[in-house]
């Protein structure tokens, strides 16, 4: 591998059309993925698709709105934990974005992400982090750190990390790993964050079909262009393309067991 995309949903329908072009890319680029389930069914496919190819791996969980109609039944999720390829648990956590953040959401989304990691202690795998607060508030950061403060046997990646340097430095203290994804390529106002962030504990993605990177972008977003977050990691570092790639792989491989799972 030569780079690597923490987050993407490759299996998606956006995707119906090309999967296998979109893996072709992926496979001479040396871009391997990790593939994010949404909800039961995305993460059973996320599971057959990563089945199928060596260089993608699964994570299994339910968004906190996404398919808000389906219960969080832990067995169906700890079943699908069981397959090698499955690494993670998630994508999982708090929006209060989408959804007025009544106290009865709130309550709800945060009794599921509890449930997401005690998954995640039970199978001795981290959680995929999905966090996003009000716009203009820092309401459901502030609420991830107390929970995941209150956890300290669970390992967390912050999946599409995107606030200040001040939240950053606060996730970092609990040893949560960094996710970076395209939108840093069209703004400055995340470089703090990239800066206060070591080296080791930094992850690059897409979140295809969503939010390409410049130059891609208002594009449907597809994993090779993980490339362009690592050259702007590599900018603001001030460090090599090559270097950058390397350690990000070496993370990867670290906090997911990649090696285990091959």
């Amino acid at each position: 591998m030569k780079f690597f995309d923490a987050h993407a949903h490759i299996q998606l329908a956006q995707f119906d059309a090309d999967r296998e072009e979109v893996l072709a890319r992926m496979q001479a680029a040396g871009v391997g993925a990790l593939v994010v389930g949404t909800d039961f069914e995305t993460s059973k496919a996320a599971v057959e698709l990563a089945e199928k190819q060596g260089f993608l791996w699964a994570a299994v969980g339910l968004h906190p709105n996404h398919n808000a109609q389906e219960n969080y039944d832990i067995s169906k999720y700890q079943e699908l934990a069981q397959h090698p390829k499955v690494v993670a648990i998630g994508e999982c956590g708090l929006d209060y974005y989408r959804q007025e953040p009544t106290e009865e959401i709130k309550k709800a989304q945060q009794g599921r992400f509890i449930k997401h990691i005690e998954l995640a202690i039970a199978t001795d795998k981290p959680l995929v982090v999905h966090c996003r607060p009000t716009q203009g508030t820092a309401n459901a950061h502030e609420e991830m750190l107390q929970i995941l403060a209150a956890h300290k046997g669970v390992r967390a990646v912050m999946h599409f990390f995107t606030s200040n340097k001040e939240i950053a430095e606060k996730y970092l203290a609990l040893g949560c790993y960094l996710s970076f994804p395209g939108p840093v390529t069209f703004t400055e106002m995340y470089d703090e964050a990239i800066v206060a962030a070591p080296l080791e504990k930094m992850l690059s993605e897409t979140d295809s079909p969503f939010a390409a990177p410049v130059p891609y972008r208002g594009a449907r977003n597809e994993p090779v262009y993980v490339q362009e977050v690592v050259k702007k990691i590599a900018m603001v570092k001030e460090l090599s393309l090559e270097e950058i790639s390397r350690q990000i792989i070496l993370n990867s491989q670290r906090i997911f067991g990649l090696s285990k799972a091959q």
